[in-house]
């Protein structure tokens, strides 16, 4: 019986790649990676010219976008019978004793499309995953400054959520990171500036990677909603005096 491994492969810029991940992806008979239809996929897009040449590529389609609410039965339906046609086909790779190592962008714990393979496989396929640096951690480290001090609390939240629990979360956040933005902007930029933090916020749109950008999202227009960003508030918490003991 073969395995199932799953590479994190950090927030974009293939240097920050861990060196665990960087060997099994070169030594990899069998890479899989999620994209959307005609795309090549971020993932597959940040290990171009690591692969082994007998690599045999799974490129694991999603069969929707942004189409359909994410919440609605049909987006449901759909995603879930993508991933049970890829759980299987992957059960079957691995009893024929294929190891097979999955890309996945960021961390493959922290949101990742990989732990729906993972929660369908795990009591019967072997799986080793490999921590990634989550992109968010990539996207505030390009700001250059730091994120949280002393007693601050870091809140993730999703760009997806209704508005009015969007502004309750920020009202109530030292420091914010806010993933799912894309289409969801122009409601996270309304939800920032009524908890008054959106002259705060900053834009990192494909943090780390080719074509790196960084504003204020007070100066971007509302109608740029670009899908590979995230939205960042520093924390202003506690910090050492200069010059006197912590």
């Amino acid at each position: 019986m073969g395995k199932i491994i799953c590479a994190g492969l950090g927030p974009g810029d293939p240097d920050l790649i861990s060196v665990r991940s960087d060997r099994v992806i070169r030594s990899a008979r069998h890479i899989a990676f999620f994209r959307k239809a005609g795309r090549q996929g971020q993932a597959r897009r940040t290990v171009d010219g690591m692969l082994h040449p007998a690599a045999i590529e799974h490129a694991m389609e999603y069969p929707i976008t942004t189409e359909l609410p994410f919440d609605s039965p049909d987006y449901i339906r759909l995603l879930s019978a993508f991933y049970d046609d890829w759980a299987a086909r992957l059960r079957t790779l691995v009893a024929n004793g294929a190891e097979v190592v999955v890309l996945c962008e960021g961390d493959p714990f922290l949101y990742g499309s990989f732990m729906h393979l993972y929660t369908r496989l795990r009591a019967d396929v072997p799986i080793e995953v490999i921590p990634g640096i989550p992109g968010m951690v990539g996207c505030w480290n390009v700001l250059g400054e730091p994120m949280s001090w002393g007693d601050d609390v870091l809140t993730v939240v999703m760009g997806t959520l209704p508005e009015a629990e969007l502004v309750a979360q920020m009202k109530t956040a030292d420091a914010l990171a806010i993933m799912k933005t894309g289409r969801n902007l122009p409601r996270v930029r309304r939800a920032l500036a009524a908890a008054g933090r959106l002259e705060d916020a900053w834009l990192v749109e494909r943090g780390t990677m080719p074509g790196q950008r960084i504003a204020r999202l007070s100066e971007i227009e509302a109608s740029d909603c670009p899908y590979f960003a995230i939205v960042l508030v520093h924390g202003q918490g506690r910090r050492p005096v200069a010059g006197a003991p912590e």
